[in-house]
């Protein structure tokens, strides 16, 4: 057993206001703790939106009622997250923890202009969701050799790192702090690289799933459908050779808790979207520390300490976790503690279980009475 430092995740989805079954303040966080984590932070692509003091007010008596970590919500970057009118930033800036249209990309150049420069007023950052919807074109995987063999409508890999080029001009342009969600090509990593080494603010996250598996993976399941798609052997790769020279700041799990029905419907049908606060820590110990490809060290600061760095969250010293790094278990996702059960991970056999997490000194999770919120 060992002692790390907790986890922090910049990107989660708990779905409420709006999709409560889904997932709820009260299930995703019991699901984060039990993965490690006490702070997560949840995109607002919720219903309403918070986009406002008032629809962000719904979503923050929730948390104050429900959370047992620190749940920092995100408002939106427009208004409604249709892309068109940037939110009042200064109105919101000392009640969410960033910005993000999450789930979308902000498709007008324009409109992204005049919100970055207004964000660059406010000093708050902007965290994108980058997809051009003229690409997609129905596309629902990754556009490679899987998606050709088996007759799917594939996603290219431009639809993501295109918006990334334009993004990163502009935000050198404005000087706007900003973050890039879920990356996962090789181009954007490289694109990114360019940009920190030129001066841009910019920082960026992948997930775990990009970073442990590819398309060659996929199978006519739903549970291996999310957005950004698997990309290629090679995406991967490169991926974790941004993560380990410091171009990939953190990862995050994109946790996106949908309905057993909404997922049920195969690769096509399916909606987009994984769970994944409570297989982050042991598939990346597994597949990647234990492999030789990352050290420890490594991955404790990507999920740790690097995701406060960025948002400028104050360090909590009293925020750690026990982990078991040496008896194999397998993932049974009808163990978990979240209403979500999709992840292609469900079977794998790992190693790094989480034990017990404790949160401002507290226990919230033990996993010898399997009961978080203790």
């Amino acid at each position: 057993m060992v002692t790390l430092p907790a986890f922090a995740d910049l990107h989660v989805h708990f779905r409420e206001p709006g999709q409560t079954w889904k997932e709820t303040i009260r299930s995703g966080s019991l699901a984060a703790a039990r993965g490690g984590y006490t702070l997560v932070c949840a995109m607002p692509n919720l219903d309403p939106v918070p986009d406002s003091p008032e629809t962000l007010a719904i979503e923050q008596a929730a948390i104050n009622k429900n959370a047992i970590i620190t749940v920092l919500p995100y408002c939106s970057i427009t208004k409604g997250r249709k892309g068109k009118e940037p939110v009042d930033f200064e109105a919101l800036k000392n009640s969410c923890v960033a910005f993000s249209d999450d789930g979308s990309g902000v498709q007008d150049q324009h409109k992204m202009r005049e919100a970055m420069r207004a964000a660059a007023a406010a000093d708050v950052t902007l965290a994108a969701h980058c997809e051009d919807n003229t690409l997609l074109k129905g596309g629902y995987i990754h556009d490679g050799q899987y998606c050709k063999a088996h007759g799917h409508k594939g996603i290219c890999s431009e639809s993501e790192w295109g918006q990334i080029a334009r993004d990163l001009e502009l935000a050198a342009e404005t000087g706007c702090r900003y973050h890039v969600c879920h990356i996962s090509t090789k181009e954007s990593v490289e694109l990114i690289r360019q940009a920190k080494a030129s001066g841009v603010k910019v920082s960026c996250e992948t997930a775990p799933h990009y970073l442990t598996l590819c398309d060659s993976d996929l199978r006519e399941d739903g549970r291996w459908k999310m957005n950004p798609p698997l990309r290629s052997a090679e995406d991967r790769e490169a991926l974790i050779e941004g993560l380990k020279d410091g171009t990939i700041d953190v990862i995050a799990t994109d946790h996106a808790p949908h309905s057993t029905e909404e997922k049920a419907k195969g690769l096509q049908g399916s909606a987009f979207g994984i769970v994944g606060l409570e297989t982050a820590f042991p598939v990346l110990y597994t597949q990647l520390v234990l492999k030789g490809l990352i050290s420890l060290e490594r991955l404790t600061e990507a999920m740790s300490t690097a995701p406060r760095k960025i948002f400028r969250l104050p360090a909590a010293p009293e925020d750690r976790i026990e982990v078991d790094l040496d008896t194999p278990y397998i993932i049974d996702s009808n163990s978990f503690l979240s209403k979500g059960r999709s992840t292609p991970f469900d079977g794998m056999t790992v190693q790094g279980k989480v034990l017990k997490t404790y949160y401002n000194g507290y226990l919230v999770y033990d996993s010898t009475k399997e009961k978080a919120g203790a």
